[in-house]
Formats: structure tokens, sequence, C-alpha cells
């Protein structure tokens, strides 16, 4: 069976008894102190999972080497999109996984230790390489073990590289410039997913400008998960956007948040909710507020 949105732990324990080709992501962070995600890895993780880094492995900022492969270097070293966290290119982050042996015949699970905050943007990566098979782990570490499932400490053994190949994507990235060409159009529905204060302009404590690209709707990311630590039932979800978008087409719907990492639970969020596939703006709100000539709301 293949999930492609979200798995529980139980399930995840099934998949791993029946030896299919599988992979566990741990993307545990903190961004205030980037090291904590590997030592929380370190001291906890479900055995056998590969520890993926939002600095080191799924940002070009801090892109790690290229495992082999055809595109050039300068090619590879290119973003593929602006931001305190730009995504690397689609070559770059193809080469990382084969350099953990990560295949196109497997199954991915990826989860992390805070509500989803950032386990979300590997999957929207792989959904981006072309990987359909793809879930998010429901509830994520604290769900696992709450369930029995064991934990392992320190590293875990390297595997062979593999031969990850591209496909096609299967999720649109918007650029600023798509964004700005459709800004307050009905075709364009931006749904902001930072703290209301934050998308208020009230406060600003990462980027030189405070608040919001102008007509984005607000929804603050844990909004989606409930109070045992799982996303909300897909009815509950389907009814609170759908009071958001307030008759708005959810096919318009591009997602942002500050550097497009937190706001992928929101288009995921949507996935499950039924309402389809939307874009996401990686780049995000520090890329639109780098350049002064494009607008900014507050309120």
């Amino acid at each position: 069976m293949t999930y492609t949105t979200l798995i529980s732990a139980t399930e995840l324990q099934a998949q791993i008894g029946s030896g299919a080709p599988l992979m566990v992501f741990d993307c545990s962070f903190d961004l205030m102190q980037t090291s904590a995600g590997a030592r929380q890895y370190s001291e906890a993780h479900i055995p056998g999972a590969v520890y993926a880094d939002l600095n080191n492995h799924l940002s070009a900022k801090h892109g790690v080497p290229g495992a082999g492969g055809t595109v050039t270097a300068q090619e590879a070293d290119k973003p593929a999109s602006g931001g305190r966290h730009p995504l690397p290119s689609r070559e770059r982050f193809a080469n990382w996984l084969c350099s953990v042996g990560f295949a196109n015949d497997m199954q991915a699970v990826v989860y992390d230790r805070q509500g989803v905050n950032y386990c979300g943007r590997l999957w929207w990566m792989l959904k981006w390489a072309g990987h359909d098979a793809v879930a998010v782990l429901d509830g994520g570490l604290q769900a696992w073990q709450a369930a029995g499932g064991a934990v392992s400490s320190g590293e875990e053994p390297s595997h062979f590289q593999s031969r990850f190949q591209l496909a096609e994507p299967l999720r649109r990235l918007a650029t600023a410039s798509d964004v700005l060409a459709h800004l307050q159009q009905p075709d364009q529905t931006v749904i902001d997913a930072r703290a209301g204060a934050r998308y208020r302009g009230e406060v600003e404590p990462l980027d030189p400008v405070a608040g919001h690209i102008p007509g984005a709707l607000n929804r603050p990311f844990a909004e989606n998960i409930g109070a045992d630590g799982r996303f909300k039932p897909a009815a509950v979800l389907r009814a609170e956007f759908d009071a958001l978008l307030a008759g708005r087409n959810p096919a318009t719907v591009v997602h942002q948040c500050g550097s497009g990492v937190s706001a992928v639970p929101n288009l995921l969020a949507m996935e499950v909710a039924g309402l389809g596939s939307t874009a996401l703006f990686a780049g995000s709100w520090s890329e639109w507020c780098s350049d002064p000539s494009r607008p900014v709301e507050k309120g």
C-alpha cells in the first residue's frame, strides 16, 4: 500500500514489519538553535531513520556536495527559490537522496517532533522531485512512542548510494514574480501560515520588514493540528478551509510563510481535506520583503 499524505504510527509499524522498500526521515529542527535537531535525533529516533537537516540537506544555502550525475556544479548550486531557506535545485536534492540510499521504489515517511513544522518541507520536496510515495507520520515521534514504537540513539549505519531519478514535479512551485503578477486577482489566493501577530505586522522577529503580502489570508499552520498532536479530521479541516476561502476556488491557492517551511502543513491539510493540490511560494515573506518595490500590507 502506498501512502501519499499521512500515515499513522500503527500503519508505519505494519509497513516496517512487511519488509516493503521504505525509508524513514527524521526532520527535527529548531530555527533558534540550529544544532538542536541533530542532537534530538541522536538522543532518540525511529530505528533506521535518516536525519534530514533543514539547513544542510533541505536548503540551498547550506547544501551538501552532489553525489554524482551530469549536472554541472554551477547548475546544481543555483537555488530554486529565494528567501531565508532557499530550495536547492532539484538536481542537488536528488544527489542528496542518492547519497543516503533513497530509491524510486521506496515509500518515504517523514516526521519531526515539532508539530509538522519541519518534516512537511521534505514531504513537499519529494513530491516536487516527482516522487508521490511520501507521507507525514501523523503525530510525529510522540505518536510513534505512544504507540509503543521503539527508538534508537546515536548514528545509524550508512546506506549504499542509490540512483534516484527525478520525474516531472507533482507540486507547483510559485515564484515571487508569479505571485506579483497575479496579486489580488481572482486566479490567485495567497494563504499566509505565520502567526497572526507576524501576519498583521505587529512583530517581526526574523525579517527586516513587517507585514504581509497584500490580500493574503491568514491561517497559522498550527491550526491544522488537534489537541492530540495529530492533524484534525478531514471533515473539520474541510470546513475550516471552506470558511477561510469564503467561496474562493481552492485551486487558486498559493501557500507561504516566512521562508517556505511552515507553509507546507497548510498545503498538506488542504489535501487531507480533499481540496486538491495547491502551490507553494517557497521564497515566502523573507523573499517578498527583500525587494522594496513589492507592496506590503499591515493589519
